[in-house]
């Protein structure tokens, strides 16, 4: 036994050399890659950062890679009188809000009648959910338009108003519908968020409010709701910032009213007016950061909640 012992002893010493080396190889290619993804995220948003403030002298100037030489707000004035950031900020955000507070409304309900609530067809339609996720939305893009551009609903309009439809296009009604009835940008994705999630929560507390004299609204509201906090959650940052760099829909719906999306081809006539095509790239490159500003002021803020909720819904699995 004392021969066995002994001879174990060596195994397992032998063995922690091995083991070690392993784990400190798989620590140090964990953390190249780390440092590999980080550099490819953060690159460009560094790199637009340098250019921001950079005068026109450095641009020609080897010496300067990323601190500027000659400090200058000059290109962020100059961006921001050609986009007319003030107004086209204050658009973006007021839709990117209203819509992801309606999107989160509406696609929690259809993800709580998915996972809850078993009806004929159910299955059927939870595919067709799904098949809206990988079909490009350039398919219905004529048809959509014609909707909210001769805006009628089962005749009411003509009903009660004597005209044959409404014009919905320049304002935000065609967000706000669409988004009331899960129908938004990437609502099929967040349907399927709060379907998994709703489907994760205990039928034993559901049965309980039931048992109480609650309906389903009301155990909708009082108990599933306030325990899908983390979809919730996912559901909101998702959809806030996928509404603030939209540019598909904007273009399509609004023509007159400004956002940032849009702004920033709309740059190219104060551009044109400067021969130099690498100072033109200098200036679109600050109007890019001054859209993307707000949203990494927002990440900054929320990133650990978003962290943390994207892990309890089951997203990374």
């Amino acid at each position: 036994m004392k021969s066995q012992a002994v001879r174990m002893d060596g195994w397992i010493s032998r063995r922690n050399p091995l083991e070690k080396a392993k784990n400190w190889t798989w620590q140090i290619i964990r953390a190249i890659l780390v440092l590999g993804f980080c550099y490819i995220i953060l690159f460009p948003i560094f790199l637009r950062l340098s250019v921001a403030f950079r005068d026109r002298i450095d641009i020609y100037d080897p010496t300067v890679l990323w601190i500027p030489r000659h400090f200058t707000l000059e290109n962020l004035e100059i961006a921001i009188s050609a986009t007319n950031y003030l107004s086209a900020l204050w658009n973006t955000f007021l839709i990117s809000s209203t819509t992801t507070l309606i999107q989160v409304c509406s696609c929690a309900l259809a993800g709580y009648a998915f996972a809850r609530l078993k009806f004929k067809g159910s299955g059927l339609l939870f595919g067709l959910v799904i098949f809206t996720i990988v079909v490009p939305p350039q398919t219905i893009m004529i048809p959509l338009y014609l909707t909210y551009r001769y805006f009628d609903l089962f005749g009411l309009v003509g009903l009660f108003s004597g005209k044959s439809s409404i014009n919905l296009i320049d304002t935000f009604w065609p967000f706000l519908i669409s988004s009331g009835t899960a129908m938004g940008l990437k609502n099929g994705l967040y349907i399927y968020i709060f379907r998994q999630f709703f489907r994760g929560i205990p039928k034993e507390i559901e049965e309980a409010a039931l048992a109480d004299g609650a309906g389903i609204f009301k155990t909708f509201y009082r108990i599933m709701l306030p325990n899908a906090i983390p979809a919730v959650v996912t559901v909101v940052l998702f959809s806030f910032v996928w509404q603030w760099n939209d540019s598909y829909y904007v273009s399509l719906f609004l023509s007159k009213v400004k956002v940032l999306s849009t702004q920033l081809t709309d740059m190219g006539p104060a551009l044109g007016k400067e021969p130099d095509p690498v100072y033109q790239s200098m200036l679109l490159n600050t109007g890019v950061l001054l859209m993307m500003g707000p949203l990494i002021a927002l990440y900054l803020f929320v990133q650990r909640y978003f962290v943390e909720s994207v892990e309890r819904t089951g997203l990374v699995g």
